[in-house]
């Protein structure tokens, strides 16, 4: 009976790491994020981003939103640039049953046994965000997840790097 409890709990756990993106960011520790008010968009390293328009749209899209909801103002004369960057490599994953008797591979094994080979692709957004006066980096945040190729689903998949790799800023400093 408490099995078919569990069951619901390690469902969501199992669906949460599926689609999650791993986030990290880092920062100048020398920099006052207070008064940085206004922002835009770092138009030649955008153009440089090896990705489709549309994605790059997505991309810019998702930032304007979160930008706005943290009480940023595109601006142009901005007190910060944002650029962007990204990278995908392809994930070939290999998995092996063998159904025989014993360790390792045996040419005359009982039961039999399959290779499953499948790929995915595992992409890396980075958000830089540049001093405007100064032209210095002063935070960075990365986001990497698996891709989709699903129109439908690439909204909410860049949605979602976007919203997890800005939930790092303002970076929040220890004392």
């Amino acid at each position: 009976m408490k099995a078919i409890k569990f069951l619901p709990v390690l469902l969501l756990f199992i669906l949460a790491s599926c689609s999650a993106v791993r986030v990290n960011a880092d920062f100048d520790k020398n920099v006052n994020f207070e008064p940085y008010k206004t922002y835009a968009f770092y138009k030649t390293g955008i153009d440089k981003a090896e990705i489709s328009d549309l994605d790059k749209k997505r991309i810019l899209r998702s930032i304007d939103e979160e930008m706005t909801a943290k009480g940023f103002t595109k601006s142009e004369t901005p007190d910060l640039l944002i650029n962007i960057f990204t990278k995908e490599r392809e994930q070939v994953n290999v998995n092996q049953f063998n159904a025989g008797w014993g360790f390792g591979w045996n040419p005359w094994m009982w039961g039999g046994g399959y290779n499953n080979v499948s790929t995915s692709s595992e992409g890396t957004l980075t958000i830089d965000l540049i001093d405007a006066k100064k032209k210095e980096m002063i935070w960075q945040g990365e986001g990497v997840g698996y891709l989709t190729q699903n129109t439908h689903r690439k909204d909410e998949n860049i949605k979602e790097f976007v919203t997890k790799i800005m939930s790092q800023y303002p970076p929040v400093l220890k004392k």
